[in-house]
């Protein structure tokens, strides 16, 4: 079957953005361990979703996302001051280092740490890889419809339909 909403799909990826005009790999997804997600109900980047769209078991696929249709620009301003209190009665974290953070509204997401002194902990709240172009090259492993539970869940239960949550 093709890809389309409400479909599992499990395929393999290598990464890569560019770097000082290089090609830099990034990470990747093989046939052991690939990626598998419920297509159509936001979980991938969209214009990830619109070049795989049609495409069946056995195609391969190769394109690339500018960083506007990826995770944006590089928010220069998207920097927060966090005080040291904040880390009472733990180490505070290392300069590189991902913070879990989450906002007033319980949404969740990942800072990485700039600076630390005594008084703040600076934290980039940008996506790490905001601002990079991403290319992609893989293969469809399998497409199928997805399960009641599935659907009702908004995301996939591994290749079979019968993993776990």
């Amino acid at each position: 079957m093709t890809i389309k909403p409400q479909s599992v799909v499990a395929l393999t990826y290598d990464l890569y953005t560019t770097k000082d005009g290089e090609k830099v790999f990034v990470e990747q997804a093989t046939k052991e361990n690939p990626l598998v997600f419920l297509y159509g109900v936001g979980m991938m980047l969209p214009r990830f979703e619109e070049n795989l769209s049609g495409l069946t078991s056995g195609d391969t696929y190769d394109f690339e996302l500018a960083a506007a249709d990826a995770y944006g620009e590089k928010d220069e301003n998207a920097i927060a001051e966090l005080p040291v209190d904040m880390f009472k009665g733990t180490e505070l974290p290392a300069v590189d280092s991902i913070l879990p953070l989450q906002d007033n509204q319980g949404n969740q997401f990942r800072a990485r740490v700039v600076s630390v002194d005594s008084n703040v902990v600076v934290v980039d709240l940008n996506h790490p890889m905001a601002g990079q172009d991403l290319h992609f090259k893989g293969e469809i492993l399998n497409v199928r419809e997805a399960t009641a539970d599935e659907l009702s869940h908004g995301h996939a239960h591994g290749i079979d339909g019968h993993g776990g949550h």
